[in-house]
């Protein structure tokens, strides 16, 4: 069971990754630093948050506390990224990270405690801390990336009004067990 919890979590996050990257895709360099308002973060800038975020948990996570004292928060939030391939840059850069941890992993580390900011957490403890931090922020991602786009927004899910035709093909499937991300819209492998 603990070897299926880490594929299914290097699912997870690898499906979070691909929404981000479909978002950018979609979106010209100036829009990927666009800022709603002055207490809002430009994608760019939660890019970087990510990247500082996922080098500071992810290196050395087994022997070392998540806060790194080389990380600075603050500054992942100055909107500074220049072009689209500095921030794709950060972006893989931290994703490349947390997958090399991650694949490092074996399934009797998911019970070792770790620490961030010197708060125990077990190895799957801090995993489903992140899982949840990683895709609220995508969200924001794919929610400017949708306001930027309006009408031109490519989905990334199940589009509106497809509800009935996208059910009515995973019930056509056989009955068996399989990672929801293998067939989700936006995973790269299924087409809209």
């Amino acid at each position: 069971m603990q070897e299926d919890y880490i594929t299914s979590i290097k699912k997870q996050f690898a499906y979070y990754k691909t929404l981000g990257e479909k978002t950018f895709e979609q979106l010209s360099e100036e829009q990927l630093s666009w800022k709603y308002n002055e207490e809002s973060n430009s994608i760019a800038a939660i890019v970087k948050h990510l990247c500082g975020n996922m080098l500071s948990r992810w290196t050395n996570f087994l022997t070392t506390d998540g806060e790194k004292e080389w990380r600075n928060r603050e500054a992942e939030f100055e909107n500074d990224i220049k072009n689209r391939e500095e921030l794709l840059n950060k972006w893989n850069e931290g994703w490349d990270c947390l997958f090399h941890a991650l694949d490092a992993l074996a399934p009797n580390d998911l019970e070792k405690i770790i620490f961030i900011r010197n708060e125990g957490h077990t190895v799957a403890e801090a995993i489903s801390r992140q899982l949840a931090h990683y895709p609220y922020h995508v969200g924001q991602i794919v929610f400017a990336g949708k306001m930027l786009c309006g009408k031109q927004w490519k989905s990334l899910s199940i589009p509106i009004g497809g509800s009935k035709k996208y059910n009515a093909e995973k019930f056509s499937l056989p009955k068996e067990r399989r990672h929801f991300t293998d067939t989700m819209p936006g995973n790269g492998i299924n087409k809209e």
